[in-house]
C-alpha cells in the first residue's frame, strides 16, 4: 500500500514543476514579443518622420553640388591654362578668349590655380635643406687657431645654405601675409644700418642675429660693423688691418665708449666738523659721499650730473639729448685712443620775472660763465674717473661785463 502511495508522491510533485517552468516560459516570450513591437513601432515612426525625409533628399543634392562645383572649377582651369598655352605662342586673342570663358565660370581662377601649384614653404625648405652638401676643408694658409678656423667654416657653410635657398630665412608656420622671407638681402641689409646707425644700438643686432641663421648671416655684414666704427673713432678710425680681423673685431676688442647707459662714479672725501663748545678736545670728522654720472652719445654729446641721489632717481634724467635739470652739466667729448677729453659747462638759468617798477634798472646777478675741463682714461672698456681735484680738472671762469 506505501508503495503506490509513494509513486503518486513523486508523480505531484513533478507535475508542479512542470507548470512553473511553463509559466517562467511564457512570461519570456510575452517580453520578447512586446519588445520586437516597440522596435517595430519605432522604426515605423522614424521612416514617417519629416527629418528623416528631408536628409535622405538633402544627402545626394549636397554630393550632386559639390561634384559640379569641382567639374566647374576643373573646367575653368582647363580653360584658363589653355589661353596660357595660346598666350606663350603669341595668340593673345585667342588667349583672351579663353580667359575669359574661364573667369566666367570661376572669377578668382587665376588666384586658385597659383594656390594649388605654389610649392609651400617650410616644405620646399625642408627639400633643400636635405641636398645641402657642406665643404669642411679648413683653408691652408693663414691658419690661427682652432677656433678661428672654425668661426670662418661656419659663417662659410651658413652662406652656402642661403645662397641654396635663395632667401633670408624661412617660416615656421604658413603665413597669411607677406613674410620678412620674402625680402631680398640687401633690402634686409639697409633695414638694419637704420636700426644700428643712429644710437649704435648694437644690442638689438645681436638679439636679431639670434633668430636664424640667414638673420645670423645679415648681422655679419662688414659694411655696418665698418660704419659704426666710423661713428665712434671718426677721422681716427683707420683701417682693421693688420691688428684686428674684420671690422667687427675692431668694434669689440678697440677702447671704446659704451652709450646703452650711463657711467657711475663714486666718490668720497673726509671734511672736518665743528668742536664742541662743551668739550674742546673732541674734534669730529664726517665721511661725505657723493655720485657723478656721465652719460655719453655717437655725436659726441656728453651730460654729467654730481648728486648725493641714488642711480634709480638720476638715471632717468639722463635719458633726454636737451635735459631741463639745471644742475646737469651739458658739452661734447673727444675720444683720442684710450683717453676722452670732456668739456662742460652750465646750463644759463633764465628768469621769467618781466615786471619791474618804473626808471628803475634790473637787477642782473651774473655768476659768469664756468667751463669744466675732465680728461679720463679708459681701461678694460670701461672709464676709471680720474680725481677731478688733481692736474687733469681744471675750471674756467669767465664774468659778463655789466
Amino acid at each position: 500500500m506505501s508503495q503506490p502511495g509513494g509513486s503518486s508522491g513523486d508523480d505531484g510533485g513533478t507535475g508542479d514543476g512542470g507548470d512553473d517552468q511553463e509559466e517562467s516560459s511564457s512570461s519570456k516570450l510575452n517580453v520578447e514579443d512586446a519588445l520586437t513591437s516597440f522596435r517595430e513601432q519605432w522604426q515605423r515612426e522614424l521612416e514617417i518622420s519629416p527629418k528623416r525625409d528631408l536628409n535622405k533628399s538633402n544627402k545626394p543634392v549636397n554630393i550632386e553640388t559639390i561634384e559640379e562645383e569641382l567639374s566647374i572649377e576643373n573646367k575653368a582651369k582647363k580653360l584658363f591654362l589653355k589661353g596660357i598655352e595660346y598666350e606663350q605662342n603669341g595668340e593673345l586673342y585667342d588667349a583672351i578668349r579663353f580667359y575669359k570663358r574661364a573667369v566666367q565660370l570661376v572669377p578668382d581662377i587665376e588666384f586658385r590655380l597659383y594656390e594649388s601649384t605654389k610649392p609651400k614653404a617650410r616644405e620646399k625648405f625642408e627639400k633643400d635643406e636635405k641636398t645641402i652638401v657642406f665643404d669642411c676643408e679648413p683653408p691652408d694658409d693663414d691658419v690661427k687657431g682652432e677656433e678661428e678656423i672654425e668661426d670662418g667654416n661656419l659663417i662659410v657653410k651658413l652662406s652656402r645654405v642661403l645662397v641654396k635657398n635663395q632667401r633670408v630665412c624661412c617660416p615656421r608656420f604658413e603665413q597669411s601675409s607677406t613674410h620678412i622671407s620674402a625680402l631680398p638681402m640687401e633690402i634686409v641689409l639697409y633695414i638694419l644700418r637704420w636700426v644700428v646707425s643712429p644710437d649704435l644700438d648694437f644690442r638689438s643686432l645681436e638679439m636679431f642675429s639670434a633668430v636664424c641663421r640667414g638673420f645670423f648671416i645679415s648681422a655679419r655684414d662688414p659694411e655696418i660693423w665698418r660704419l659704426a666704427c666710423v661713428r665712434v673713432w671718426g677721422v681716427n678710425c683707420g683701417d682693421f688691418e693688420p691688428i684686428y680681423r674684420s671690422w667687427r673685431d675692431m668694434y669689440l676688442q678697440r677702447p671704446r665708449l659704451r652709450y646703452n647707459g650711463c657711467y657711475i662714479s663714486k666718490n668720497t672725501y673726509i671734511r672736518h666738523g665743528e668742536n664742541s663748545f662743551q668739550d674742546q678736545f673732541y674734534r669730529p670728522w664726517h665721511l661725505v659721499e657723493y655720485f657723478r654720472y656721465l652719460r655719453f652719445f655717437p655725436e659726441g654729446r656728453v651730460l654729467m650730473l654730481t648728486s648725493t641721489d641714488d642711480a634709480q632717481s638720476c638715471v632717468n634724467l639722463l635719458k633726454s639729448r636737451h635735459p631741463r635739470n639745471p644742475n646737469i652739466l651739458i658739452g661734447y667729448y673727444r675720444l683720442h685712443e684710450n683717453r676722452v677729453t670732456l668739456v662742460l659747462k652750465k646750463q644759463e638759468i633764465r628768469s621769467n620775472n618781466n615786471v619791474y617798477r618804473k626808471k628803475r634798472k634790473e637787477v642782473v646777478h651774473d655768476s659768469g660763465e664756468q667751463t669744466f675741463h675732465v680728461v679720463s682714461a679708459m681701461s678694460d672698456f670701461s672709464i676709471k674717473l680720474v680725481h677731478l681735484f688733481s692736474r687733469l680738472f681744471r675750471r674756467s671762469s669767465r664774468y659778463r661785463r655789466t
